[in-house]
């Protein structure tokens, strides 16, 4: 045929166009469909989580609720929010449960463990803030007569319990854990386990800060809506092994005791 004719186009029957393989443009209106889904549920997702943010700033300077009963939480702390108020810069107005009581025993360890112990005018103060007031009076002469100047020139202290010149007392108790011993409602022992700090700090010092570690059993009672100390115990232990570390100079220990505070609320 000449190449001035016009070309034609060949059309297979309409059984055979079937065979043919099919275009790729025919699954657009289905990708379409699976884009639009995935975009409205991200938006779905990302709308929850403002709303959930929204809740938490609402409910207070970030807290977070408490995980539910059952879930396990490992970096939360074990107990209720600290108490509100003090007495004398002690913690008081604990719970009146089991737990309120492991906590007033905690706090309490802190108080008797501290340097304030050692002098008359401390007693008096830590004791007002934590002891019983029916048994105040009994606990402070058992102290003022445990606290003679034989047994306070022992840790380096002068009759009125102060330091030599240019040397820094420490004396301070870290709790490890609690637990009670026969709770009720009224009475109930609480034992406190822990870790001490005591000695006298700075250059020239005889009696270096040391570590110890001692078990406290304090016996409180639910007076005044509140639970108070009406006696005490101590005894060794159980102490861990020693690390194989370096023990630190007296400087550094000065410099440590008086840069680090000590904490006056544990639970």
């Amino acid at each position: 045929m000449p190449d001035d004719q016009p070309h034609t186009r060949t059309r297979l029957p309409v059984g055979e166009q079937g065979s043919l393989p099919p275009t790729g443009r025919q699954a657009r209106p289905l990708r379409t469909l699976l884009t639009v889904l995935v975009v409205v549920t991200l938006l779905v997702v990302a709308i929850s989580i403002a709303n959930s943010g929204k809740h938490v700033n609402q409910s207070g300077a970030g807290h977070q609720d408490a995980p539910p009963p059952g879930s396990s939480a490992p970096t939360a702390p074990s107990g209720e929010l600290p108490v509100s108020t003090s007495t004398n810069g002690i913690g008081t107005g604990y719970p009146h449960t089991e737990q309120g009581a492991q906590s007033a025993a905690a706090n309490y360890a802190v108080a008797l463990g501290g340097a304030d112990m050692f002098r008359t005018d401390g007693r008096r103060t830590v004791l007002g803030a934590i002891a019983d007031p029916a048994v105040a009076d009994a606990l402070r002469g058992r102290l003022d007569q445990a606290m003679t100047p034989e047994a306070l020139a022992g840790y380096g202290l002068d009759a009125q319990g102060r330091a030599p010149t240019g040397l820094v007392f420490v004396s301070r108790a870290v709790p490890i854990g609690t637990r009670t011993d026969g709770y009720s409602a009224d009475t109930t022992k609480a034992l406190v386990w822990c870790t001490g700090l005591g000695g006298l700090a700075g250059s020239g010092s005889t009696l270096p800060v040391k570590a110890t570690w001692y078990t406290l059993t304090l016996t409180l009672h639910w007076v005044g809506g509140d639970w108070k100390l009406t006696d005490f115990s101590r005894q060794s232990g159980p102490a861990p092994v020693p690390a194989d570390q370096q023990a630190a100079g007296a400087d550094e220990i000065t410099g440590a005791v008086q840069q680090f505070g000590g904490f006056r609320y544990a639970r």
